[in-house]
């Protein structure tokens, strides 16, 4: 059983991981660096593989968790799955809507804020945003619970 303990903090972190450095450095730094298109191009080609990566980490550490410690329903089960649930979310909803948006949107940086196209995607950016920090704040509760 301690392998797969291992295996399950292993791809707890790897999760977290990816996420805080894709969130918090990688995305600030393109936009700070690029033209605000080119930036989004590229993290809108990075983020297929970001959620798959993260479903991918997420259902290898519940069936970790579930097979080391049975199928009872304390703290980090239910925020597993949350994230887990959260995570299927943005990859099967949330990105495909705002690739298919962006697409849509000749530039960003020529298209007015106000332009309804421009409002939407906001909209989905900020509960993209939302849900990345509440799956970073679930990876690093669940490295720090027992």
């Amino acid at each position: 059983m301690q392998y797969i303990d291992m295996l399950y903090r292993l791809a707890i972190s790897l999760w977290a991981g990816g996420n805080a450095i894709f969130t918090l450095m990688l995305t600030p730094i393109l936009f700070k660096t690029e033209s605000r298109d080119v930036a989004g191009r590229i993290v809108g080609n990075l983020f297929p593989g970001y959620f798959r990566w993260g479903v991918a980490c997420g259902v290898i550490a519940l069936i970790c968790r579930l097979s080391s410690r049975g199928f009872n329903f304390k703290l980090p089960v239910i925020v597993l799955v949350i994230m887990l649930a959260v995570t299927c979310f943005q990859a099967l909803y949330v990105e495909p809507k705002a690739a298919e948006l962006k697409r849509q949107i000749v530039s960003f940086e020529t298209t007015s804020k106000d332009h309804p196209l421009r409002k939407e995607f906001s909209k989905l950016h900020g509960v993209s945003a939302v849900c990345n920090l509440g799956v970073l704040a679930g990876g690093v509760l669940l490295v720090v619970l027992p």
